[in-house]
């Protein structure tokens, strides 16, 4: 559905050349949610313009959708973006107009007759539940109904691609999660390809199948989001990872905690349903105090990190932790004293 082969994108010339993209390589799966992460100028907001044809690469190739559109004429362009979709951050809504004319503007530039423009965007309104709000404007909407809106207005031309550009991100908590069910649901329903960019590792846990994380124009790690929690490998990720995993001055509680050996536990899937301290206490000569601990779902499975004090010789304290790698649970030694 989407390939990227060698792309680069520089801005600029000379000593004042900045490169946005450098050397990406992706692929991304007809039907698949995948999450671009990264921090402020890592890249990705130039990648997802690369995606839509707003930029052009300085060299590689980006297909999408059938289209090449590191070439594409004008025309070309014009039938892609049918098939390629956007939401917006800031929703981007034509403040002078309903919801029903919002939605139904990108039918009417598309020359569709007023009986399907209208049917299509009943059932638009019907699939965002904006049921009853036809025919409010956009200042009389929150901003989670703002984006019902951008959503189904970029679903009116029937789209093969949803670009997502942090779509979440002037939103609460509460309304962020609402739009990522949303954003579930028509993955599910209507078998669209999904690229989610954020900064936020909430939004990609939350839905995502894949991920690929951007640093300085490099996408410094890919895989599934169940693997990346499991084994973040670059420092970055493992920064990202901490957001959902590790509660906010988790460093400062750690470094406070006096004596023992301080470890890090994750377990996947069904191990997070597993005794696995009951039977340490059991079978070891050592105390064993619980930290921290926290269980989180991705769209793989089960994702649970358990930070232990334990207290004991420390032969035994080997010889438990020895007993973890034994039982496939990923143990780190975070402080030995």
């Amino acid at each position: 559905m989407i390939h990227l082969q060698g792309v680069n994108k520089q801005f600029g010339n000379g000593s004042n050349a900045i490169i946005a993209v450098d050397k990406v390589n992706l692929d991304i799966a007809e039907g698949e949610i995948f999450g671009i992460i990264g921090y402020s100028g890592a890249g990705k907001s130039t990648l997802i313009r690369l995606l839509n044809g707003l930029e052009k690469p300085s060299s590689g190739t980006v297909k999408i959708a059938g289209y090449e559109m590191s070439s594409v004429n004008a025309r070309e362009l014009r039938n892609a973006r049918k098939k390629i979709s956007m939401i917006f951050q800031h929703f981007n809504l034509l403040w002078s107009r309903t919801v029903k004319q919002n939605i139904s503007f990108p039918l009417e530039i598309a020359g569709i007759k007023k009986a399907e423009r209208e049917r299509r965007v009943n059932e638009l309104i019907d699939l965002v539940g904006l049921k009853g709000r036809e025919n409010a404007y956009p200042s009389e909407l929150s901003g989670g109904q703002k984006q019902r809106v951008g959503i189904a207005r970029a679903l009116a031309n029937d789209p093969e691609v949803l670009l997502c550009d942090e779509a979440t991100s002037a939103l609460d908590p509460e309304t962020t999660d609402s739009i990522l069910d949303l954003l579930t649901s028509i993955n599910e329903r209507l078998g669209l390809t999904i690229v989610l960019i954020t900064h936020e590792m909430h939004v990609i846990r939350k839905i995502c199948h894949r991920v690929a994380v951007m640093e300085a124009g490099n996408v410094v790690e890919t895989g599934s989001v169940l693997e990346v929690f499991q084994s973040p490998k670059e420092p970055i990720t493992k920064r990202f990872v901490s957001q959902v995993t590790e509660p906010v001055g988790t460093e400062q509680v750690l470094a406070h905690i006096p004596g023992g050996t301080l470890i890090k536990l994750a377990f996947v899937g069904e191990k997070t349903e597993h005794p696995v301290l009951a039977s340490l206490i059991r079978k070891f000569d050592i105390d064993v105090n619980i930290v921290q601990g926290n269980i989180s779902q991705t769209k793989g499975g089960a994702y649970g990190t358990l930070i232990l004090q334990l207290l004991g010789n420390e032969k035994d304290v080997d010889m438990a932790i020895a007993y973890l790698h034994e039982l496939g649970v990923q143990t780190e030694v975070i402080t030995n004293e």
